[in-house]
């Protein structure tokens, strides 16, 4: 599977070796608050997240779930994806990192060359992305990357009401001034 660089970071495909580092950030506080409890408890659980809601998107299209690392000491910072939700039309763009390296502008430089990527590379016409209504953070970093509110939604058997946000390739060329 294709890596891809940006000038502080490598986005590599999520694998079996990222369990250790998976297993933590799915258990972070911000995680558990704004994404949801995916009740990955130990590392088998997060062996089989990977192999099992991870891997298979990754296979099938090209692009899914990348693990951020960050070049000067190959530490793992997060993931940032470009996602293919059950539930969801069209292909929703998500990030998250680990506290500690939140605020230093990782996940906006993963996220944004992922939004390149998925214009260009793998040809997608248009991307989503959905935040809680509290996750102020994430809609700042959404609206930094040119996306705006499309509108609220819910998801069936959660009630709870998230935004979400949109951006196309064309509206992107507008914003960037050039072709993607």
């Amino acid at each position: 599977m294709e890596h891809y660089e940006t000038e502080r970071l490598i986005l590599k495909p999520a694998d079996i070796e990222d369990a250790a580092f998976i297993l933590e950030l799915l258990n972070t506080p911000k995680w558990l608050e704004n994404i949801g409890d995916r009740n990955v408890k130990s590392l088998q659980d997060a062996e089989e997240y990977i192999r099992i809601k991870m891997r298979p998107q990754i296979e099938r299209l090209g692009y899914g779930n990348f693990t951020i690392i960050r070049k000067e000491d190959g530490a793992k910072l997060g993931i940032c994806g470009l996602y293919d939700r059950e539930g969801m039309e069209g292909i929703d763009i998500g990030f998250a990192l680990l506290p500690q390296f939140e605020g230093k502008g990782y996940a906006f430089e993963s996220a944004n060359r992922l939004k390149e990527l998925a214009f260009g590379k793998f040809g997608l016409k248009e991307i989503f992305a959905i935040t809680t209504i509290a996750n102020k953070a994430s809609q700042d970093l959404l609206f930094r990357l040119g996306m705006q509110i499309l509108k609220t939604i819910t998801f069936p058997d959660d009630p709870e009401e998230l935004y979400l946000f949109y951006l196309s390739s064309e509206s992107e060329k507008t914003l960037s001034g050039k072709d993607c």
